[in-house]
């Protein structure tokens, strides 16, 4: 398996730290509003990052954070008249919810920022003690970015090319022995929530937030770390000074960033008004289509988002989740016979498609042409299974299909959504049966409707009912 290290400009052979498992780090979002479908790009292509590692048989331990103090959410907290705290919980919910109709699986770990605060405080201080960083006057901590002997190994930029105006590395000040160094710790303002530390009642800067989380829950060295391209200058270049400095280690061995996402071929903006929530996009399109249209591209390739490409998603979701309905149709009726020798002969030349799935995921996860490997094994399918065949040969056409699509976060089997209508005759159907002493039959509706998320409760005044 290779992968493209941002840190080296290259593809390199996967080599695990540790034998037959993955530490892996992921930038999350900051939790002020919904999130963006530019936050659904990582979010999608690292899950499948995952997924595939795990396929693989690896044991991966799989980080992302959710920054939840930040300058965006205390502007939100303030526009409401409410706490931080409300505005970044609120959110987190929300964006676990979209993850989740995304098919994101949870992390191993979602650490919460505000959570880590004496970690924060541990290295900050350590940092301090090896020379690495200081308190100025005002009680703002800041990083010796020249001290750092290797800054700019990630972003490949010499520290003495770096022009002013760069976000959160190039702010003069009188406090700041260099202009080049970063903020580690900050001093609190009116209204804003802050922590006690040695140096002053403030909160972490953005970037020791990172190397303190993936430090915690990972160790003092990880695998691969990911994110959106955006993050390589200046934060991850941060992580890896702070985090290096501290540990006397090497960070992360391998540095994966996706591409840009742009809007009809410009720049995602709310000023230019193409700007898009994933919630938005919910409303128009299963946000399975938006994950298939996320892989549809290579990750490192920057990504142009339209109407007419949601499209042609939407249309080559509907033809492999067409075929899989079509070989559970055959299955009904197949006979549960042995696999004939043709049908195993069909069987193994199915598996050339899975060969050809795992070549494109092995060369820096190709997702684009796995995809075509997939259409290639649905084309197979719809050609060569029919109410002739046996259950057996149609079981494992669809298992190598599933599989496939598993690894992808494609879903090809949904459960039908009851709705209240049904419910309600159900109910009225197992009321019936209770009177005709059928509680068999009571029993079986009960399990259905339980089956369904649906829980039923009976009470004097009747039976109610709720979703799980």
């Amino acid at each position: 398996m290779k992968l493209y290290n941002t840190l080296t400009k290259k593809k390199e052979e996967f080599i695990p730290l540790e034998e037959g498992k993955v530490k892996m780090y992921v930038c999350g979002p900051t939790v002020y509003n919904y999130i963006h479908i530019g936050n659904a790009r990582p979010m999608i292509v690292f899950d499948t990052v995952r997924r595939y590692m795990e396929y693989k048989g690896y044991d991966v331990n799989y980080v992302s954070n959710f920054t939840d103090v930040d300058d965006k959410i205390i502007k939100k907290a303030i526009e409401e008249g409410t706490s931080a705290e409300e505005v970044s919980q609120r959110f987190i919910a929300e964006c676990k919810k979209d993850m989740s109709d995304m098919n994101v699986k949870p992390a191993t770990t979602h650490p919460l920022a505000t959570q880590e605060i004496d970690g924060m405080i541990e290295m900050i201080a350590k940092l301090i003690e090896k020379g690495y960083a200081y308190p100025a006057t005002d009680g703002t901590v800041y990083f010796r970015t020249r001290k750092f002997k290797d800054y700019g190994k990630l972003s490949h930029k010499n520290i003495d090319d770096l022009q002013a105006g760069h976000r959160d590395i190039k702010v003069t000040g009188e406090l700041k022995e260099d202009a080049l160094d970063f903020v580690l710790w900050k001093p609190k303002k009116d209204g804003e929530p802050y922590w006690e530390s040695p140096w002053c009642d403030g909160r972490p800067g953005w970037h020791i937030e990172c190397s303190v989380m993936s430090k915690k829950y990972l160790g003092d060295e990880i695998d691969i770390h990911a994110g959106g391209e955006d993050l390589v200058f200046p934060h991850h270049e941060n992580e890896i000074a702070q985090s290096e400095a501290a540990n006397g280690v090497e960070f992360s061995k391998y540095w994966l960033h996706n591409a840009f996402l742009n809007i009809d071929n410009k720049k995602m903006s709310k000023s230019a008004g193409n700007f898009f929530t994933v919630r938005e996009i919910g409303e128009k399109y299963d946000l399975q289509v938006l994950r298939f249209f996320m892989l549809s591209a290579h990750y490192r390739s920057p990504l142009n988002f339209s109407a007419d490409l949601m499209e042609a998603a939407k249309n080559g979701l509907e033809r492999i989740v067409t075929a899989a309905e079509n070989i559970r149709h055959l299955q009904k009726a197949a006979a549960t016979v042995e696999m004939t020798d043709a049908e195993a002969a069909l069987l193994e030349e199915s598996k050339a498609y899975t060969a050809k799935f795992e070549a494109a995921m092995d060369d820096d996860f190709n997702t684009a042409d796995a995809i075509s490997a997939v259409f290639e094994l649905v084309k197979f399918m719809n050609t060569n299974a029919s109410a002739e065949n046996t259950s057996a040969y149609l079981d494992g056409l669809y298992a190598n299909m599933k599989t496939l699509c598993d690894v992808l976060g494609i879903v090809i089997e949904k459960e039908e959504e009851i709705l209240d209508a049904e419910i309600e005759s159900l109910i009225e159907e197992r009321q019936a049966a209770r009177k005709e002493k059928n509680f068999a039959r009571a029993d079986e509706i009960r399990d259905l409707l339980l089956e369904k998320g649906i829980i039923l409760k009976d009470t004097r005044e009747g039976v109610q009912w709720k979703r799980a």
